[in-house]
């Protein structure tokens, strides 16, 4: 066979399993799951159970690394007012753990099975228990969502993808492959890996604050927060909003107070209402 014959039944074969990777992506998503509470079609192909799993590792590998916060009624309120939030949140298999932790970091999160730990850091942003359900709310919607599995099935489904790209274009000139690859490298974390992490951070914003009516807290609370939070931390060394991970501070408060007329109505149908609960600072 000529050499000119081999190359063009190579591009066929590359050719033919590109479209067989491309019927089969699209089938994968139009058989993907919904995220539960707000019904978006999700590609997720993490196992709940792995999940679940990575997530006890890694609530074990941060505690023992950590110190317990000595301060009791932060505790306390941590310990509160997730209760309330977990018994509202229709979680069947979580194993639920609320965690305060001595750091200056303004940071919380929620591992899948619901292990929440919040840093003493970000207490005094919350002022009151209310904005500590602000913070307690949106972490737990992460972990309901599956939003870091569905995080790490797009990034394995990008690293696919560009692994076949690099076999595709295999007999391209080395300067074209590496241009290709920084585009699609590009492409991917501008395009789809950062729009799709902003997304995440709006859905669980959107999620925590029906949450916390629900489990009794005033929701006003919210854009407060956000822009107490907007206050303290933002600044010109912030990156662009369509180059970060998170929604701009001033948005997330807009969009929250946006969506508050339904909160506030499902707040005012609540059994137990606290308000804004107990003055943390």
């Amino acid at each position: 066979m000529k050499r000119e014959e081999q190359l063009t039944a190579q591009r066929r074969n590359r050719r033919d399993v590109l479209l067989g990777l491309g019927a089969f992506g699209i089938a994968s998503c139009c058989g993907c799951r919904s995220t539960p509470l707000t019904g978006r079609p999700q590609l997720r192909f993490i196992p709940k159970s792995m999940e679940m799993q990575l997530g006890e590792q890694s609530y074990a590998d941060v505690i023992s690394k950590s110190t317990p916060s000595q301060n009791g009624r932060w505790t306390d309120a941590v310990r509160r007012t997730g209760e309330r939030i977990a018994s509202v949140a229709n979680a069947p298999g979580f194993q639920w753990d609320f965690r305060l932790l001595a750091s200056d970091t303004q940071n919380a999160f929620c591992l899948p099975g619901g292990k929440v730990a919040i840093y003493e850091g970000i207490v005094p942003l919350c002022e009151n228990e209310a904005g500590l359900a602000v913070v307690m709310s949106h972490e737990i919607a992460h972990a309901l969502a599956h939003h870091g599995a569905e995080r790490m099935s797009q990034q394995a489904g990008v690293q696919g993808v560009g692994a076949v790209l690099g076999w595709a274009i295999s007999d391209t000139t080395p300067a074209t492959r590496d241009l290709a690859m920084r585009a699609f490298g590009t492409g991917a974390e501008y395009g789809l890996l950062l729009p799709y992490s902003r997304h995440h951070e709006s859905e669980a914003d959107a999620i925590g604050l029906t949450l916390m009516a629900k489990a009794g807290y005033d929701p006003s609370e919210a854009p407060l927060f956000w822009g107490r939070f907007g206050k303290v931390t933002g600044g010109a060394n912030k990156p662009a909003e369509w180059a970060s991970t998170h929604p701009s501070d001033e948005r997330r408060a807009n969009d929250l107070a946006n969506k508050l007329p339904d909160a506030l109505n499902l707040y005012q149908t609540t059994a137990n209402r606290y308000g804004r609960g107990e003055q943390l600072v």
